[in-house]
Parts: structure tokens; sequence; C-alpha cells
């Protein structure tokens, strides 16, 4: 990959465009210490995607998980009828 000075890139950026509209990527300097880079957007760098299943087999899932403490939440929504009965 080629470096590019700060001032030549200032200087040339139609023509340092032009290449990375082509493909190539250019680092920037300043005083010859990277500071930079020039990079196609198709080629930048992206977040890593998520990957379905990578931790299969680490933990188990109940067989009543959709029905776990539904006599409590149902409570919790329509009370208990039968509490106040006696009174």
């Amino acid at each position: 990959m080629e470096t590019v000075n700060i001032h030549e890139a200032k200087t040339h950026l139609s023509r340092l465009m032009e290449k990375v509209s082509k493909g190539e990527s250019f680092i920037i300097a300043k005083a010859g210490k990277p500071i930079g880079k020039l990079v196609p957007l198709d080629q930048a760098d992206t977040p890593k995607k998520r990957r379905i299943g990578f931790m299969d087999g680490e933990f188990t899932v109940p067989e009543d998980f959709d029905t776990m403490m539904q006599d409590e939440i149902e409570e919790m929504f329509y009370g208990n009828p039968d509490k106040f009965k006696d009174r």
C-alpha cells in the first residue's frame, strides 16, 4: 500500500480519489508517520456479522419455558378470586 504525504494528498486529491475509485488504497502520513487511510467505500471496515448458533450446546432451555410461572403472571394481571372467597 502506497504512503502519501499530507501535502501531496492535498495537492493531488483528485488523482488519488480516481485511483481509490479503481480499488487502490493509500496511507496518509504526516512527517513520515501514518495518520490515516484512504480506502474505497466497499472495502471499508464493516462490523462483524453475528453468527447464528455460536452458543450451540452451551445451555439448555427447559421444556416448560413458554408456560413457566404462568399462574403467578395471571394472578398479577387478573388477581386471584379464590383468595377473597372466605371473606
